[in-house]
């Protein structure tokens, strides 16, 4: 998890003194303060629902998942509903990858069903918890992560992401990854439907944020994925996948390096998943 998630306990402090000695801040900027804390910890009290929506195409099954971050090593939580908590703060419910190791990576499934090439369009969506973290909103806490699909869950292919080594939080910095962008869907305080989710409100955002990927962008020249070729994924491009692998930035070598992509400061594990929400299934 990022330091900053640990608002719950900061929150509770924060009353604490704040009932037991005058502050220097006026009442209204002292509540401004708390807003974030309130709002992430309002949120993982209702979130996740204990009946999943039916039309929303999480997925459903943990085919592999090996981490073991304290506090956040139940990987049920990267299937059982997205509880995002905002622009401001990042969600609880959520699996905690390791940054290096076996560990950084999970594979999801649809329990047997497939994900659609859908023309046009975003064909899933990846939800961290990243937050902003300054006035500049191109600024955030986040978890970059690097997504490869596969059809038979032994091949896998990726998108041949990219980080331009400028500033490590920012967003522009980092091309195709996981885990950049926040999370305005919460299942419980923010429903939305499916295809609200994939809406978008114009660059960098969709309507319930996330981070999307078409299926049209697979590139079989991505060196992370040596088995895929041309004629693999072709064929996820034409016929859709079934499996989608989740891997901490920091455990994938950079290709414009040969070093390991850099982790930004301010995480103790690696990549935070809250879930991931395809288009359509067949």
């Amino acid at each position: 998890m990022k330091s900053k998630p640990r608002h719950i306990l900061f929150f509770f402090t924060y009353l604490w003194l704040f009932s037991c000695k005058e502050s220097s801040l006026s009442s209204n900027d002292s509540l401004l303060a708390l807003i974030p804390l309130l709002g992430a910890s309002a949120n993982a009290s209702v979130c996740p629902k204990s009946t999943l929506p039916s039309d929303i195409y999480l997925a459903n099954t943990v085919v592999s998942a090996s981490a073991n971050v304290s506090g956040f090593s139940d990987p049920k939580k990267a299937i059982n509903g997205v509880c995002g908590s905002g622009e401001l703060a990042g969600s609880l419910d959520v699996y905690a990858l390791e940054t290096t190791g076996a560990g950084a990576s999970m594979v999801l499934s649809w329990g047997g069903r497939t994900v659609k090439n859908v023309p046009d369009s975003i064909d899933f969506i990846i939800y961290d918890n990243s937050f902003r973290i300054s006035g500049d909103t191109n600024t955030y806490a986040m978890d970059p992560s690097v997504i490869q699909v596969s059809r038979d869950g032994s091949i896998y292919c990726g998108f041949n992401p990219s980080y331009t080594a400028g500033n490590i939080n920012l967003l522009t910095s980092w091309t195709k990854f996981g885990g950049l962008r926040p999370v305005f869907y919460n299942m419980t305080t923010n429903p939305l439907s499916n295809e609200d989710l994939f809406i978008s409100t114009g660059i960098p955002f969709l309507l319930g944020g996330g981070d999307g990927f078409d299926l049209d962008d697979l590139d079989p020249t991505d060196q992370n994925a040596p088995s895929c070729d041309t004629t693999t994924a072709n064929d996820i491009k034409t016929n859709g996948f079934k499996f989608v692998k989740i891997t901490s930035a920091s455990n994938v070598i950079n290709p414009a390096t040969s070093s390991n992509f850099p982790w930004p400061p301010g995480s103790y594990n690696g990549s935070d998943i809250d879930g991931v929400v395809a288009r359509e299934l067949q």
